[in-house]
């Protein structure tokens, strides 16, 4: 299967303080890795030295067979890297649709007529069609949710980083969000999700991947890599 991401004993430091210590890891086509660890542990750091957000001190980076790691933060969107953030924060003073034309035009490379098709089908897609036209700052928070997502999903990434997206959603709300991203998986988009509603991400994820800081702990299939003792006494608290 197509390797889409890799980075190479990838670093970057804060002064003394390593975010991220010689982190290694892949991501296949159509594969959804999740990424869990306590606080402080790397995660956020990974993403942004994904995104393009933060440079590495050292490694590589490789998208789709491409060396990105000095590349900014826009070529990489062009290239298929889309994000959501912990946080959504959409354009509050457009409508809904209007932010996803925003996203495909500015972050996708399209021409707003291209993008229109796009934009309405992940409307549909998202569940957001019957609001298309309300302003996204009035939206609730799992309506923000599926726009943050939808925004990144109008990109048209060939890889999508989730950060944190169930966070504060009720057991309903976030098996709607769960069905959504099955969905998006199920289309082909390859998928790298940092989670601490952790039944969630296990409802998806096809690898799980510990981090504790800065530095990978375990990586493996998902039933295995919970029940190994060191993640259950580091991320769980339970003594083994």
């Amino acid at each position: 299967m197509t390797e889409v991401l890799a980075l190479d004993r990838v670093t970057r430091s804060y002064g003394a303080v390593r975010a991220a210590d010689g982190v290694s890891l892949s991501v296949r086509a159509r594969e959804v890795l999740g990424i869990i660890g306590p606080n402080g542990a790397g995660k956020t750091t990974v993403f942004n030295l994904i995104g393009g957000d933060v440079r590495a001190d050292a490694g590589a980076i490789r998208f789709l067979g491409q060396d990105i790691t000095r590349l900014a933060p826009h070529q990489r969107c062009r290239l298929g890297i889309g994000r959501s953030y912990q946080i959504p924060h959409p354009f509050g003073g457009m409508t809904v649709y209007e932010n996803l034309l925003v996203a495909a035009s500015f972050g996708g490379g399209q021409s707003e007529r291209a993008a229109a098709p796009g934009c309405l089908q992940i409307l549909e897609s998202t569940g957001l069609a019957p609001k298309a036209n309300r302003l996204a700052g009035s939206l609730g928070l799992l309506d923000r949710k599926r726009l943050e997502l939808g925004r990144a999903l109008a990109t048209n990434p060939s890889l999508l980083l989730l950060d944190e997206i169930a966070g504060g959603l009720t057991e309903a709300e976030s098996a709607e969000l769960v069905a959504l991203i099955r969905r998006i998986k199920a289309g082909g988009v390859a998928m790298i999700w940092i989670e601490h509603v952790v039944h969630a991400l296990l409802a998806v994820a096809d690898r799980l991947l510990v981090m504790n800081s800065g530095a990978v702990l375990a990586e493996g299939e998902p039933a295995a890599v919970m029940a190994d003792r060191e993640v259950r006494r580091i991320y769980l608290g339970i003594e083994a």
